[in-house]
């Protein structure tokens, strides 16, 4: 039986959620994984992703040999947020011919923010006939591939705005760290300042993306410096209990100009003890659209399904650097995978 051929590149907190969700996809078949923690590499992938079933593929920190040995139809890369970071990786995949789907952030649209990377990369991938995707649920899908698409019935658009509202109580311990949960207002500027705490990356990729796909020249992106949402009742997680005064999470508020105009704004919040969860995206034109899904998608599972579901758009996809606007209608592909995709 025709099988998709499949490396894993990065086996951690993302990486392993994604690769224990593509264990139970039909018709992919993971024959290699690729880490450079020296606590996974040679061991197999059951003992790291902690698995019933024997799985006799191991850890190795050598991204040629393993790609080499292996001849993958698309590598699933999940290491770092950051283009710069992950460039020589993404490179080296490439090079073997190798399809990407990339949950990197700043890969999601890079074309403004790193247009020199970008470029390589397009070039690269092109001379080796292989297709790059960075995607997830944000950027990738929330806040900037569902905005293009409730575009489409609109005559006129003078603005648009997009809110996520993350109740960080329900989400992974990690994550409630990275946001600065349970800081006081000093811990959380000195994070800041230190940049153990970032804030949300890809909001620029997503405002460039949506200015992309509706033709309009930006003069200016302003991403705002985060700030620290400070908690007005006691709240808690199962983990972590914040304090009347302390930072319950972040906020921050990225927005794009055409002329002193602002035509775009995303909102992007996340803290404990948030009153509502959703993701609201509001349209200002002809018609005016107002959108709303609550409770908001949750973010580490609907980046599993994005990577996952992304697999025969990018294998079906002409080589070369792509977003998620020049690829078809994102879909579910909930049966056996290779049913989604052409000859490969």
């Amino acid at each position: 039986m025709k099988t998709i051929r499949t490396v894993l590149f990065g086996v951690g907190a993302m990486g392993s959620l994604i690769a224990r969700f593509l264990f139970q996809k039909e018709g992919v078949e993971i024959v290699g994984a690729i880490d450079a923690a020296q606590d996974k590499v040679g061991r197999t992938l059951d003992e790291v992703l902690g698995l019933k079933q024997r799985v006799e593929v191991a850890v190795s920190n050598d991204a040629d040999a393993t790609l080499s040995k292996t001849k993958p139809n698309i590598v699933v890369h999940a290491t770092s947020s950051h283009l710069e970071d992950v460039y020589p990786q993404l490179a080296s995949i490439v090079k073997h011919g190798a399809n990407v789907v990339s949950t990197c952030e700043e890969l999601s649209y890079p074309c403004s923010s790193a247009p020199q990377l970008a470029k390589k990369l397009d070039a690269l991938a092109k001379k080796h006939h292989a297709t790059i995707l960075g995607t997830g649920i944000n950027p990738g899908f929330l806040m900037d591939t569902l905005v293009i698409t409730l575009t489409s019935v609109c005559q006129t658009i003078d603005r648009i705005q997009a809110t996520r509202v993350i109740d960080a109580a329900t989400r992974r311990l990690p994550f409630q760290k990275k946001i600065g949960a349970g800081l006081s207002e000093r811990e959380f500027r000195e994070a800041i300042e230190k940049k153990s705490i970032t804030g949300h990356v890809g909001l620029e990729q997503s405002i460039s993306m949506i200015a992309s796909a509706l033709a309009w020249k930006l003069d200016r992106i302003e991403v705002n410096v985060v700030e620290a949402v400070i908690a007005k009742k006691a709240v808690r997680s199962e983990a972590i209990k914040v304090e009347v005064g302390e930072s319950a999470g972040l906020r921050q508020v990225a927005k794009g100009f055409r002329g002193n105009k602002n035509v775009i704004i995303l909102d992007f919040q996340a803290y404990i003890g948030a009153e509502e969860e959703f993701d609201s995206i509001t349209i200002a034109g002809v018609p005016c659209i107002n959108q709303k899904i609550t409770p908001c998608v949750h973010g580490d599972v609907g980046t599993v399904a994005m990577i996952a579901n992304s697999i025969p758009k990018v294998i079906n996809a002409a080589p070369g650097l792509v977003s998620m606007k020049d690829l078809p209608v994102p879909s579910a592909a909930t049966e056996d995978m290779v049913k989604y995709i052409g000859e490969f």
